[in-house]
């Protein structure tokens, strides 16, 4: 089993989606609770199989992404597999995003 922990910059994304989605939607408040409850169920997956993500860049087999759906899009998670019983996300973006912050 993995240890799964988020980074500061990786928080302050989450923060950022949430707002984003509050702003776009007003009048379903619910959506954006809705939308980090996908993340952190997606999440999940790193805690048992972290390697079954692809591969973020050829040069590292530990730096990978993971595919949240969610609606019509998703998000996208930047993480670092950092041992035989640790990963770190590093970032966390929307799908339609141009590259992580």
């Amino acid at each position: 089993m993995y240890r799964v922990r988020f980074t500061r910059e990786a928080e302050q994304d989450l923060l950022r989606l949430y707002d984003f989605v509050l702003e776009r939607d007003p009048d379903d408040p619910g959506l954006a609770g809705q939308a980090l409850a996908a993340i952190r169920d997606g999440v999940e997956i790193l805690e048992r199989s972290p390697y079954t993500c692809r591969k973020a860049t050829p040069h590292s087999p530990y730096l990978r992404e993971l595919l949240i759906p969610f609606g019509g899009t998703g998000y996208v998670a930047l993480f670092e597999i950092d041992g035989p019983d640790s990963v770190t996300i590093l970032a966390v973006r929307h799908q339609r995003e141009d590259d992580y912050h």
